[in-house]
């Protein structure tokens, strides 16, 4: 296994691990492999829902109006 050193990281970042990791009842170096398999190996999809929300609102409403094309007739008309 490779070993990981992660520099100059937010004190208030360490606190919330070690929080996190007590309550999980593991260390803090577990708790922080558990982090990166997560976000890495097993991330979470996202429900169309929440794709569709994060689609940016652009345009006009009447960019997208649609319009109707000549009838279409049938074959055996």
């Amino acid at each position: 296994m490779a070993n990981l050193i992660v520099r100059n990281i937010d004190e208030a970042i360490v606190k919330a691990l070690k929080k996190r990791a007590s309550r999980n009842g593991v260390s803090a170096e577990a708790e922080h492999r558990k982090i990166l398999e997560q976000a890495l190996l097993h991330p979470q999809r996202k429900s169309f829902s929440e794709v569709l929300h994060q689609i940016p609102e652009v345009g006009n409403d009447s960019d997208f109006e649609r319009v109707q094309d000549v009838p279409i007739r049938h074959v055996f008309d």
